[in-house]
């Protein structure tokens, strides 16, 4: 088992930018796909972003193209770069790795 710990989370305008990380407590991101989740109150958990080994991209309808999922194995961590942010990307933003979930960090657009 591994812990994955968010941070970076915060308020912002529309059309802001954040850029969220993801700690993993050990080296895991040679050996599995990384992935961003979110949810909102009264939604499912959808998936975000997903990197996966070889270093292949997946993101979410809702996203593409504004939101960028990259890693740093050296570092264990894997961020998601999220621009152009909307009211409806307020979520709270959860790093996963199979079984492995983190805590989440809460992202709130509001003007």
């Amino acid at each position: 088992q591994v812990q994955l710990v968010e941070s970076g989370g915060g308020l912002v305008q529309p059309g802001g930018s954040l850029r969220l990380s993801c700690a993993a407590s050990r080296s895991i991101f040679s050996f599995n796909t990384m992935k961003w989740h979110r949810q909102a109150p009264g939604n499912q958990r959808e998936l975000v972003a997903s990197i996966a080994t070889g270093g292949r991209t997946i993101y979410g309808d809702s996203v593409k193209g504004r939101f960028t999922i990259s890693r740093d194995n050296a570092k264990n961590t894997v961020y998601l770069q999220m621009n152009s942010l909307k009211l409806e990307d307020t979520a709270v933003y959860y790093c996963n790795s199979g079984e492995n979930w983190g805590q989440g960090t809460q992202v709130t657009v509001s003007s």
